[in-house]
């Protein structure tokens, strides 16, 4: 247990700092200014103690068994579900489906729903910001079922150009998948006004919470999604674990993904029956320690409060951006009104990789390359970006490191 208990007012940076051990560590001599948190956040003291705790105290499979330790894991892994449940108002726990991630939980849509539905000549629409996650698993069901897969084009700011989404749809438009934050270039999209336009033609929307989850509150019955996909490990949880949310009645519609343990309610070499919600789609045993500690995160994340972590990443956001503005050479990509905590940017005449080997060299960790967003960068012409995304252990004085050792870096590299 840990002081985070109890939410922090005013916001205590310097407080929370201490929660995060890996913060105290030096790289190459220099402090850590850890500024890759969309792709992964670090984790708090209280997600590794229950990490460790699982392992610790009450090692042992879930619903099968029932000894005492089969229990406690059950009701430990269970009481997940109820928290995500919460955590993004889904209104039954049957709609919760673990996963290992945003990846699998879109793919899972796409060979299930998808397969169900799609047929030769319907079409999928996309967009033009999408992480390969959200490209690859519609582009081989399109190609399995001789489909057409549409792209929302992206504008010069990086904003999605929503008149032309209308345009894209027609009768023979089954899905729509949409990243409701961008990673690449922090956009946050009008994902409410895109699942209103695409219900009016009964079009099922899924929504990539992989980036929003974490900075924005999240209510899939006000959005109305159908889908919506969020991974543990960008919510200061552990890796290997992500969650599927799904309006019950399209759920209990879907074939199985997996056939194995735990997905079944009867088997003869005959027939197999399948076992209902959610464990009709959790086939196999389950990354049950991660899940558990997946917990500890969100509550975190709650006891914080999202209100104030928003307020102190858009405060480091523009800070990052008005300052780094001011190096000559200087081009910022992605400038959308409506913003994560997400600056990248690009220096004349220097190689984003070059960049983050010379920042890695003072301690500072940032992102580099296309960020699986490669047709996106084509977009923009670039090979690539610097990203440096911040989270609620990230301070201006970090900001003013990163801009030093951009400074530092360019008179090296020019």
């Amino acid at each position: 247990m840990t002081s985070i208990e109890t939410d922090i007012k005013p916001f205590d940076v310097a407080a929370l700092r201490k929660e995060f051990p890996v913060l105290e560590r030096k790289v190459k001599g220099k402090n850590l200014v850890y500024f890759d948190n969309a792709a992964t956040a670090q984790k708090p003291q209280v997600v590794i103690d229950a990490l460790v705790r699982y392992y610790h105290q009450y090692n042992a499979n879930i619903h099968r068994g029932i000894h005492s330790l089969a229990e406690e894991a059950t009701a430990a892994f269970e009481a997940t579900r109820d928290t995500v449940k919460d955590f993004i108002n889904a209104k039954y726990r049957e709609e919760i489906i673990f996963t290992r991630g945003v990846t699998e939980g879109i793919n899972l849509v796409a060979a299930t729903y998808g397969r169900q539905n799609i047929k030769e000549g319907d079409e999928i629409i996309i967009s033009g910001m999408e992480h390969h996650s959200n490209i690859v698993p519609w582009q081989m069901l399109c190609l399995e079922k001789r489909a057409k897969l549409k792209v929302i084009p992206v504008d010069d700011n990086g904003e999605l150009m929503i008149s032309e989404f209308e345009k894209l749809i027609t009768p023979k438009t089954k899905i729509v998948s949409i990243v409701h934050a961008s990673n690449s270039l922090g956009t946050i999209n009008p994902v409410k006004e895109i699942i209103d336009i695409a219900h009016q033609y009964n079009v099922v929307v899924l929504v990539d919470g992989a980036q929003s989850s974490v900075h924005l509150n999240i209510d899939v019955q006000a959005m109305d999604c159908d889908f919506f996909v969020i991974s543990s490990h960008k919510i200061y949880g552990p890796t290997g674990v992500g969650v599927l949310y799904g309006k019950k009645e399209l759920l209990e519609e879907m074939p199985p993904y997996m056939g194995g343990g735990e997905m079944i309610k009867e088997v003869t070499f005959d027939k197999t029956t399948y076992n209902e919600l959610p464990y009709k789609f959790e086939a196999g045993t389950p990354n049950i320690a991660d899940t558990v500690a997946f917990k500890a995160a969100l509550d975190f994340v709650q006891a914080v409060g999202k209100e104030n972590i928003r307020r102190h990443e858009e405060m480091l956001t523009k800070y990052a951006m008005e300052q780094l503005s001011k190096i000559d050479g200087m081009r910022l990509i992605g400038t959308a009104k409506h913003k994560t905590s997400v600056v990248s940017f690009i220096v004349d005449g220097v190689h984003p990789q070059d960049m983050g080997i010379l920042l890695d060299n003072y301690g500072i960790a940032v992102r580099t390359g296309h960020h699986c967003c490669q047709p996106l960068m084509n977009r923009f012409e670039i090979p690539g970006t610097i990203r440096a995304s911040f989270a609620m252990y990230n301070t201006k004085e970090e900001v003013d490191e990163l801009v030093k050792g951009v400074g530092k870096a360019m008179k090296m590299l020019k």
